[in-house]
């Protein structure tokens, strides 16, 4: 099994079979893993440790991995087809048989970005889903490249939005953003960037191809290029390393996890232990 497919640390195999599997996750950090442990510690181990799963509408998961199956490969995207069918497929009324409105908009977005000469030549040539390891701050990580293009040393990630252009409240920072930063996309940008060189000893740019959920689809090419850019990746690791320890801790379970009190996990499992001030709510 070659390199793109296949990475190890310590006793970790890391495959596409079991990339995203809860033993994988407990062996590497990973951005999405260390973005729901900002969210809420609680519940990020909650669902590593399978003992709760969300109540939630996995359509926009679905939808974009949807995309990406379709840019990965044609028997990948049969297979997640295949998989998913009574999610995607209308099963009763006049749209029996048809896929159903989101999934629609999803082709769309992918004839959008069929039709673009700079995605036929960034991100189509790529090897697609390549598994990276290494570590950042001494603590063992993982990640998965949509598209990488080793030899002209740059690589892209595809992205699915409601609207490119929609600025996002940052309760936190009591200000908007836009999806970049308040999806966390920069923690991502960074963390590949290391990775990348740290199995191929390679120095890789990233970019970003986003495409919106709108009819018709906005689309946009995204660099990280300006100094603001690069202000933002490096303050993104330097927080990565800042907050692991407690994170690896939490997992290894010899520190507590924080609860937030808001989430769905802690709204499910929470006490009422103390007066709440009427000016406090």
């Amino acid at each position: 099994m070659n390199k793109e497919n296949c990475s190890i640390t310590g006793e970790i195999q890391l495959t596409q079979s079991n990339y995203y599997t809860h033993e994988t996750d407990k062996a590497y950090m990973s951005v999405s893993l260390f973005k729901d442990f900002l969210k809420c510690e609680a519940c990020a181990l909650a669902k590593l440790n399978d003992e709760w799963q969300p109540e939630e509408d996995k359509t926009a998961l679905l939808v974009g991995n949807y995309i990406h199956s379709y840019f990965e490969s044609e028997e990948s995207h049969k297979k997640f087809i295949e998989a998913n069918q009574s999610s995607m497929f209308s099963t009763r009324g006049k749209s029996k048989g048809h896929l159903k409105a989101p999934y629609k908009i999803a082709d769309e977005m992918i004839a959008s970005l069929s039709e673009e000469k700079l995605f036929k030549s960034f991100y189509e040539p790529g090897e697609k889903e390549v598994i990276v390891t290494g570590e950042i701050g001494g603590y063992p990580w993982k990640g998965k490249i949509d598209s990488l293009s080793k030899v002209q040393g740059f690589f892209c990630d595809l992205k699915t939005t409601r609207d490119i252009r929609q600025k996002i409240w940052n309760e936190d920072t009591r200000q908007k953003e836009n999806f970049i930063q308040a999806y966390g996309y920069y923690y991502q940008m960074a963390v590949y960037i290391e990775l990348i060189k740290q199995t191929f000893d390679v120095d890789c740019q990233p970019f970003i191809f986003a495409v919106s959920k709108q009819t018709p689809p906005d689309k946009v090419l995204i660099d990280f290029n300006t100094e603001k850019s690069q202000e933002l990746l490096e303050e993104s690791m330097n927080n990565i390393i800042e907050k692991q320890p407690h994170i690896w801790n939490v997992i290894k379970g010899s520190e507590k996890p924080k609860r937030c009190e808001q989430c769905e996990y802690c709204r499910a499992t929470k006490h009422i232990l103390k007066l709440t001030h009427a000016d406090e709510v």
